[in-house]
This record gives structure tokens, sequence and C-alpha cells, in this order.
């Protein structure tokens, strides 16, 4: 356990940044399994929208430095190919 003050403050932060990056991770692997679920089932509606949730949750944690921005990019290029794949 820290002893200084400024230390138990920066734990408090630590904490605090871990909790909003797992939610962030979080967000955006839920977004991708909805969005490869409907690309499974070939519904394409569906997976437009879907995909445009994977690119807010990826353009989200890449503007909050969770994630780095060319790993965002990245996975959106991927992802978009595979809905061209199919069209």
């Amino acid at each position: 356990m820290p002893q200084r003050k400024s230390a138990k403050k920066e734990l408090k932060k630590r904490i605090k940044r871990r909790k909003l990056n797992l939610a962030r991770k979080r967000a955006i692997k839920e977004a991708i399994k909805k969005y490869k679920k409907f690309l499974q089932n070939k519904d394409l509606e569906n997976a437009k929208q879907a995909l445009r949730k994977v690119y807010k949750a990826l353009d989200k944690a890449a503007r909050k430095r969770t994630i780095h921005p060319k790993k965002a990019a990245r996975q959106k290029s991927k992802y978009a190919s595979l809905i061209n794949q199919l069209t």
C-alpha cells in the first residue's frame, strides 16, 4: 500500500483508469461479436449497422488512448473487408 499522499492519489487514479479501459475494451469485444454473428447469418442490413457500432467503439477507445490508434485503423479495415467479401 502507498504511504505518501501523492502515491495514494495516484493509486486511486490508476484504479479508475483501469475500470474505464476495461469497459471500453469490453464494448469493442461485444460490438465485434454481434457484428460477426450477423455476418455468419448473412444478414447484411444488420451487419452494416453493427459495423458502425464497431467503428464507434474502436474510435472512442483510440481517442482515449485505450488502444493504439493504428490498431483501431487496422481492425476497422479488417472488419470492413469482411463485409465486402459477402457483397
